[in-house]
């Protein structure tokens, strides 16, 4: 086996859509959780020890990546520290699946709907703190300010806009948690990652030399993560809606109304298991952006080390 293939990189060609999906399909797989501290460990000495210029001998190049997806999909990129096991990317289809099978299960009380938006915010706390990007340390008041404002938000929205459904037909007030879902994205994640949006994210030339820290860049890859995460939650909150509330006017689910909740859950996993790594590709996870669109004192910067230089990279987040 070579030294020489690329593992820092993905498997699949990032600048297309369909190299990026097939990386994410490998990142969200839930199957990763089952994997024993044992099997983690031994990834990453085969990682390390490969990025160190060491061939274990007897080593493929298949064992070689999936040794690397699952480095990849329990350490942080950037920190190499072990991530929460709730945090991780292939927890996403497992926990969401299961907290938005409940938020559209019992989105009819004031209580059910206080109770799921608060652990759907507690989730994506731990989520948006376990895959921060960069070495970016975020304090705990940062921390709790943003969970605080994000839980606030949903819950103000979710139950603003249920008692405006009142009168509206029933399949509207189902859509009720999505938009609270939304809402709260977009205080949670800009909140989680204030830091960045203050001090700027790094930024790379293409070789990953880092160049400074830029807000511009920070800004985009904020952006881009708010419309992944909506996206994520939208074929999950709109499509089991209007199954079931076609089911609930048969017969069989009047006849079994306890099968109400997990059919919900069921029909949201099988959303997820496809929304979540397709609207994880949207965006190049080594996001670009061109030098002219940076802060002036970066470009500057930039433009005293390399004049030549046309575009920064960084690294979005998730």
């Amino acid at each position: 086996l070579p030294a020489t293939i690329n593992i820092r990189e993905p498997r699949w060609d990032q600048s297309t859509f369909q190299g990026r999906a097939k990386h994410f399909f490998m990142v969200t797989d839930p199957r990763n959780l089952l994997l024993s501290g044992a099997t983690l460990e031994e990834a990453r000495r085969v990682v390390e020890d490969y990025r160190a210029g060491t061939v274990p001998p007897g080593l493929t190049e298949d064992q070689l990546w999936r040794a690397k997806y699952i480095y990849d999909s329990a350490f942080h990129p950037d920190t190499g520290e072990k991530m929460l096991l709730v945090g991780r990317m292939s927890a996403q289809v497992p926990m969401n699946m299961t907290i938005t099978g409940c938020m559209l299960t019992f989105y009819r009380t004031t209580p059910a709907v206080l109770f799921w938006q608060w652990v759907n915010q507690s989730f994506n706390a731990i989520v948006n703190y376990t895959n921060r990007s960069g070495d970016a340390p975020i304090t705990p008041s940062q921390l709790g300010t943003a969970y605080v404002s994000a839980t606030t938000g949903a819950v103000v929205t979710a139950l603003g806009l249920k008692s405006l459904t009142k009168h509206l037909p029933a399949i509207i007030g189902r859509y009720v948690p999505f938009a609270a879902v939304a809402a709260a994205n977009c205080i949670n994640i800009p909140l989680m990652r204030q830091r960045e949006l203050k001090l700027g994210i790094p930024v790379t030339d293409e070789n990953g030399n880092r160049l400074g820290e830029s807000t511009a860049a920070a800004q985009k890859a904020i952006f881009q993560v708010v419309v992944s995460r909506i996206g994520m939650a939208a074929p999950a909150m709109a499509i089991p809606p209007v199954i079931m509330n076609a089911l609930e006017k048969r017969a069989f689910l009047k006849r079994y109304p306890y099968l109400n909740a997990p059919l919900q859950v069921g029909l949201v996993g099988l959303c997820l298991v496809f929304a979540t790594p397709l609207c994880c590709a949207l965006f190049p996870q080594k996001s670009s952006m061109p030098v002219s669109r940076l802060e002036p004192e970066v470009q500057g910067r930039i433009r005293e080390k390399d004049p030549q230089l046309e575009t920064v990279y960084f690294n979005k987040g998730l």
